[in-house]
């Protein structure tokens, strides 16, 4: 791989302002989450002169991870992107460096109907490639009002729904898709789009499947803060930067990310958290004014180990008990079509990418759903509690249907 990545200041001619207009992202405040109106930008070569990643960071309360796009080079020139980042100017120069070379953006996928952090990127990144087609998820929704997409910011004369039959699109000559969902919840809609590129061999999917990879990903280097203040242990804690405390503060990020609140993770009462607050070395707001609500148990690591499963392709804890056991069946159905493929290469938008993976690792990965699944394959129910108190409560309240069995 060939990350290219922007320091903070490459060229001392160059003024920090000139920098910071460089990452700027003016739609922040449609999804206010860290780094807000920032966003830097890394280009990955995944295949050399054929597939691409553009990383980017978001996250809340510091519990960052890399949101990711996939450009793949068209066989008979051009590009297609799989969900698009934020057009920042840094990150629309290094997809034109692309375009010089191999062609025009031709086709643009959103391939989920409820990720908003992918949804509002794509308008925006639309504009720039006046050509491209875009290929939306079926059953597209937005939450309070359901708006048209050209509400959105879709360029209604170039925007259309992906057919459920993938051969009905231009296309289809290099990709084959799997479309999941809708799966209802009351409140909204779950679905996404699996993408499968031939010539390479390569899987693209958006937040259904991804593997934790035990060190933090490139794009986290770029701005390592937020690793550094979950390295700590308590509010008094210096921060200090060292690779021991990146690796630290990102395994404690996965499982925040991913549990919420695992068994090896405590919550203090707020009085004592303020209390602590007062000895802390730093009461910026940069540094939440000293607050430092958490508490990590000896065992956290091997809580992140057994999660991690030593890089295995995982589905998401929080889909696991709140959205994919509302259908169970189809979303098996769905699993197996793709296992189906013959694919050794899988993107995700999230986490580690690209992973080496066999078709029958990604069909275990759905295991969960499975009475027959083995318990070495289940994730603990201690570090699940959490969820299911959620779930719980979401199904007892009817906010959201019953899991199925």
């Amino acid at each position: 791989m060939n990350p290219v990545a922007k320091p903070s200041n490459p060229n001392p001619s160059v003024s920090k302002n000139a920098a910071v207009k460089d990452w700027s992202w003016p739609f922040w405040y449609l999804v206010p989450i860290y780094p807000y109106n920032q966003k830097r930008t890394i280009r990955i070569e995944v295949v050399k002169d054929w597939i691409w990643t553009f990383e980017q960071v978001q996250g809340i309360f510091y519990v960052v991870v890399p949101i990711r796009m996939t450009v793949i080079r068209l066989e008979k020139g051009g590009l297609l992107v799989y969900a698009p980042v934020a057009p920042t100017p840094e990150c629309i120069r290094l997809m034109q460096e692309l375009v010089a070379q191999y062609g025009e953006v031709k086709y643009i996928i959103l391939p989920t109907i409820s990720g908003l952090e992918h949804k509002v990127s794509v308008g925006p990144f639309a504009r720039y490639f006046p050509i491209a087609q875009i290929f939306v998820a079926p059953n597209q929704w937005s939450f309070p009002v359901n708006l048209p997409l050209s509400w959105l910011g879709f360029p209604k004369e170039r925007t259309q729904i992906l057919p459920f039959d993938s051969s009905k699109t231009p296309f289809f000559d290099e990709f084959d898709y799997a479309i999941l969902g809708p799966i209802d919840l009351r409140l909204g809609q779950f679905g996404e789009v699996a993408f499968f590129h031939r010539r390479s061999q390569t899987l693209l999917v958006t937040d259904l499947v991804i593997s934790l990879p035990e060190k933090p990903p490139a794009v986290l280097a770029l701005d390592p803060y937020p690793l550094l203040f979950h390295a700590k242990d308590k509010a008094s804690d210096a921060i200090q930067d060292n690779e021991s405390d990146r690796i630290k503060g990102w395994q404690r990020i996965c499982l925040f990310a991913l549990y919420f609140q695992a068994s090896s993770l405590e919550v203090p009462h707020w009085l004592a958290v303020w209390q602590d607050s007062r000895e802390a070395a730093d009461h910026s707001l940069k540094a939440y004014f000293g607050l430092f609500p958490l508490k990590w148990k000896k065992d956290w690591q091997q809580t992140f180990d057994t999660l991690r499963g030593g890089g295995r392709l995982l589905v998401a804890p929080i889909l696991q008990q709140l959205i994919l056991n509302r259908q169970p069946q189809e979303t098996l159905n769905w699993a197996n079509k793709i296992a189906t493929w013959d694919f050794s290469r899988l993107i995700s938008c999230h986490f580690d990418a690209p992973v080496t993976v066999k078709p029958e690792e990604f069909r275990q990965a759905f295991s969960f759903l499975e009475k027959s699944c083995p318990a070495s394959q289940r994730l603990p129910v201690k570090d699940l509690a959490t969820l299911q108190k959620i779930d719980q409560f979401l199904y007892r309240w009817k906010i959201t249907p019953p899991p199925k069995h």
